[in-house]
């Protein structure tokens, strides 16, 4: 199904285009939704997507952030499916009144210390199961297939200046190869549930013993 349209938008077409955008996230008819730039920024198709074929390519990393976030956002297609795969069984629990809330409960009970709060909301990814595809036609050793190496540099240079000053030179810098990028990496990520709350402990018990030296 086709979304957007070139000219000037009127009443009809924001009509259209909220009607299917609403199909399309539902599991049923259309499975196929080609959109122009109008879809690129700030509409969720992850519902029942985490496909999505790049028919041109953008011109830079922000761009090629934003559209591929249209389908890989909280609790995406993938995400569901790798969940349900792995702790399915939570679902049919004896009472259980909300099969995914039960779901989620296991996965996020499963988890390992280690783990980021990232998971299992945003990041659930088993070896073999579903994850974001990206598919970009582009003949082999054609103009558009080394632009789309270059952008996948780029790409990975500028989730690395995420919340830095003047990232457009950043990423120009490390595309360059001039720097050594895990020397800059900087961590956003959030810690862990269990890693904050040891913390917490640790910085109580110290703040105690302080207390009573003094």
């Amino acid at each position: 199904m086709r979304m957007g349209q070139r000219g000037t938008e009127t009443e009809q077409s924001r009509e259209r285009a909220v009607d299917v955008l609403s199909a399309y996230n539902s599991p049923f008819w259309p499975f196929v939704l080609a959109s122009t730039s109008v879809g690129q920024e700030g509409l969720d198709f992850h519902t029942y997507s985490h496909a999505i074929v790049h028919w041109n390519l953008p011109g830079n990393p922000v761009d090629m952030e934003q559209r591929e976030g249209r389908v890989h956002r909280y609790r995406g297609h993938a995400i569901r499916k790798n969940v349900a795969a792995t702790y399915g069984a939570a679902a049919f629990a004896h009472g259980c009144e909300d099969p995914w809330a039960a779901v989620f409960t296991a996965a996020q009970a499963a988890k390992q210390p280690d783990e980021s709060d990232l998971v299992p909301d945003w990041v659930f990814a088993p070896q073999g199961s579903a994850k974001i595809e990206r598919y970009v036609p582009a003949m082999p050793i054609s103009r558009e297939s080394l632009r789309y190496e270059r952008l996948l540099r780029t790409v990975a240079a500028y989730r690395l200046t995420l919340g830095q000053p003047r990232q457009e030179d950043l990423v120009r810098y490390l595309g360059e190869g001039k720097a050594d990028a895990e020397v800059l990496r900087i961590d956003l990520s959030p810690p862990s549930r269990d890693l904050h709350e040891y913390s917490s402990q640790h910085r109580s018990t110290h703040s105690d013993t302080v207390r009573s030296r003094v």
